[in-house]
Parts: structure tokens; C-alpha cells; sequence
């Protein structure tokens, strides 16, 4: 009774103004901090190259020489065409407003966030509204009744052609928590003026804890790619298959040749000059692999930690070993093993089986596997000395050594496309 009787006078004693403005003081204190906070997550995009951080000047100075040197060599180099008949300024205009209207989706799909505070309710909810990070799950979640939600996709193969990258999709739909899309959207690089609403559509639907996947291997050498996905999903996970860029560069000329037997040969297109031995940086199927300049662009906007590098050289000597570290870079547990996979000699890389079932090892389409062409092992010398310095430069952004060099006296034969 004694401690109850001098509490009750305390508080008799303590005029309640004094309260009100201890009160209203702490909730001014804890909105500046969440408007502060809202803020830095506005800071859009980074542009602080995570790889260059600590690395001597000599290096960068190196990279940016090489890369001088390559569009003074090829003026066409960073000229993507994505749509023919329209000028620069229309694709520049086009780019602008479907960004718009990607940011305008996000901002109406996104739930703002209640605030604390009573007295400041509506402008804090203004401030919200200003903020599009879509690591939110209800921007992602489109809900169907019947058999799960469809979401943007969490991680993306985003490169690179003819790497390797519809052998690891297939292996990486064969675990019970990823689900892809079969064929390739496109949208960051054709369809994104389409909006993110029928991009969503596209996706499978998923179940809780099930990891939403596409594979478009054209958006490692896209400009406007890691921007536009940067915009949609700053948290997503990005995989990039890379290849020796010769042997690379051989497979691709190997399929468009299947399809237009009337291009010249690989050896003329390669060279401005052969004579002087001049390179046409220029032409796609050269210009691909060279991963260190485009991988700069997508360190602009995305760390190393939320990409992971798929050697499509080990994917074929050792499926397993690469699908282990795919699957514990994606946080799955490891269920895709070498259980999964049977070596095809005539295919010349591995099928995909189920381990409970004694059925015929499911491979991939006549298209994959083709036989390529003989090229002149002059030309593969200089397009291997052509490479280097781009190689050496790719191993210290990524801090992986793929060991391309170890192939340079050998010619590329049939092989996994």
C-alpha cells in the first residue's frame, strides 16, 4: 500500500504536458530515422564498381586501354540494334517510357508501410509511396486459387549464348523447388515495353518456398538489361554460364550457319584485315566474348555476391560438381546429383535421368551437340591471343581463373551448345 500511495503522488506531481512533450519528442525522433532510412534505400542506381574496390589504379587504367583500344578498332562495337527502321532518338524515347511505366507499376503494386506514428500517419504514408523497393513479396505475388501464385522471377540465367545455359536450366528444373519458364521471355531486352504485369504472367506458378527462374542468355550483352532488372528486383540472383570465348564464338557461327548455309566462312567474318590480322570486334558473334566489358556494366548496378559464374567447360566434364554450387548459391538443398546425369558419347555431353527410373537418359534437342566446322588453327591462335588480356581482365573482376589458356593449342571440336 506504502509503494502504491507514493507512486499515484509521483505521477500526481508530473504535469501531463511534460508528458505529451516527451511523447511527441521520442515519435519525431523515430520518424526522422525512418524517413532517413527510407532515404539511403533511394540511392538508385549504385554506381560504385564493387569489383574495382581496393584494386590498384594500374588495373583499371589497364582495362579501360583495352577497352579504348577495342572501340577505336571497332567503331560498331556497342551498337545494339533492337529494333530496325527506328532511329536513335525514338529507341531513346521508347527506353524512357517504358522504364516510366515499369517504376509507375512497381509504386501501385507496392503495399505502403504503416506508420508508428499516429499523429504523422499521412505524411509518412507520402514518403512511402515515393519508395518502389521490390523486396517486398507483394509486389512480386499475382495469387491463383487453385494451385499457387505466380511471381517475378527470384533468379535469372542472364547469360551467356551458346554457353551452356538450356543444359543447366534443364538440370535446374529437375529439383522440386525451382520453377522455370521453358522458352525465353526476352522482356529486359525486346518485350519491355510489354510492362511487368504480362511479364509476370509468363511465370509458372509457385508454391511456398518454390524459386520463380528464367533464362535469356541475350541480356549479359544488353545495355538497358541490368538497369531494367535492377529496377525490378535489386535482391535477385543472377547466373551467368561463360565459356572459352573461341570455342564460344565457333559454336555460335556454328548455329547460325545451320540456318543460313549461304553466310560466308567463320575465318572471313572474323577479320576486318586478315592480312593485318584486324579482329572485327564488331561482329556478334566475336564481340559476346568479351565477358570482362560487359560484365562492368551489370557491376554498376548488381555486387559479386548476388552473381554466380557456371564454367560450361565443367558442366560437361562434371554436371554434379557445377550444380552444387548452383544450387547452394540459390540456397537450395542439394537434390540435383550425379544421379541425375549419364554421359552421352554420341551427343558428346551429359542427359538428364531420374534416378528411380530405369528409362532412356532424357537429352537435349538435335539442335545442341552440333559438330563444328574446321577452322583454320591460324585464326583460332590470333582470336586466343585476341582474347587474353579480355580473359585475364574476366578472372580478376570475378576472382575465378577458367583456365581458357590451357586450350589455346587445341582446336574445338564438336561440343555442347
Amino acid at each position: 500500500m506504502a509503494f502504491w500511495s507514493s507512486t499515484s503522488v509521483f505521477t500526481s506531481k508530473v504535469p501531463r504536458k511534460i508528458l505529451f512533450m516527451f511523447t511527441l519528442s521520442l515519435s519525431v525522433t523515430y520518424l526522422f530515422y525512418s524517413l532517413m532510412s527510407c532515404y539511403n534505400s533511394l540511392q538508385f542506381p549504385l554506381q560504385e564498381n564493387y569489383a574495382y574496390q581496393g584494386r590498384l589504379v594500374t588495373e583499371e587504367t589497364t582495362f579501360v586501354t583495352l577497352r579504348e583500344k577495342l572501340y577505336s578498332a571497332s567503331p560498331g562495337l556497342n551498337e545494339f540494334t533492337e529494333a530496325e527502321g527506328t532511329t536513335a532518338a525514338t529507341r531513346t524515347r521508347e527506353h524512357a517510357e517504358a522504364e516510366q511505366r515499369t517504376v509507375e507499376w512497381i509504386r501501385t503494386q507496392a503495399s505502403p508501410t504503416k506508420s508508428a506514428v499516429a499523429v504523422y500517419h499521412t505524411s509518412a504514408q507520402e514518403k512511402e509511396h515515393q519508395e518502389f523497393s521490390t523486396t517486398d513479396s507483394e509486389l512480386r505475388v499475382n495469387c491463383t486459387m487453385d494451385y499457387g501464385e505466380k511471381k517475378l522471377p527470384q533468379a535469372i540465367i542472364i547469360g551467356v549464348k551458346k554457353g551452356g545455359t538450356r543444359a543447366l536450366l534443364e538440370a535446374l528444373r529437375v529439383h522440386p523447388d525451382v520453377r522455370a519458364v521453358g522458352n525465353e521471355p526476352h522482356f529486359f531486352d525486346r518485350n519491355y515495353e510489354k510492362g511487368l504485369d504480362w511479364y509476370r504472367d509468363l511465370m509458372p506458378s509457385t508454391l511456398e518456398g518454390q524459386i520463380t527462374m528464367e533464362k535469356t542468355p541475350s541480356y549479359f550483352v544488353t545495355n538497358h538489361a541490368p538497369k531494367r532488372i535492377h529496377t525490378m528486383a535489386r535482391d535477385i540472383k543472377l547466373i551467368i554460364v561463360v565459356r572459352n570465348p573461341v570455342t564460344r564464338a565457333i559454336s555460335d557461327y556454328t548455329q547460325t550457319l545451320s540456318k543460313k548455309p549461304e553466310i560466308p566462312t567463320f575465318e572471313v567474318l572474323a577479320f576486318k584485315n586478315r592480312t593485318l590480322g584486324l579482329i572485327d570486334a564488331s561482329w556478334s558473334a566475336l564481340r559476346i566474348g568479351i565477358y570482362a566489358l560487359h560484365l562492368e556494366s551489370w557491376m554498376q548496378y548488381f555486387p559479386l555476391s548476388q552473381m554466380h559464374f557456371v564454367s560450361g567447360e565443367r558442366l560437361i566434364v562434371d554436371p554434379a560438381g557445377e550444380m552444387a554450387k548452383v544450387q547452394d548459391f540459390l540456397g537450395l538443398k542439394r537434390i540435383v546429383t550425379d544421379k541425375h546425369f549419364y554421359f552421352n558419347k554420341t551427343k558428346g555431353f551429359p542427359c538428364l535421368k531420374k534416378p528411380e527410373d530405369s528409362s532412356t537418359p532424357r537429352c537435349l534437342g538435335k539442335s545442341k551437340g552440333r559438330t563444328h566446322p574446321k577452322i583454320d588453327p591460324d585464326v583460332i591462335r590470333r582470336l586466343h591471343k585476341f582474347y587474353k588480356p579480355f580473359n585475364m581482365m574476366f578472372y580478376q573482376m570475378t576472382g575465378q581463373n577458367f583456365e581458357w589458356e590451357l586450350e589455346e593449342d587445341s582446336e574445338p571440336r564438336s561440343s555442347q551448345d
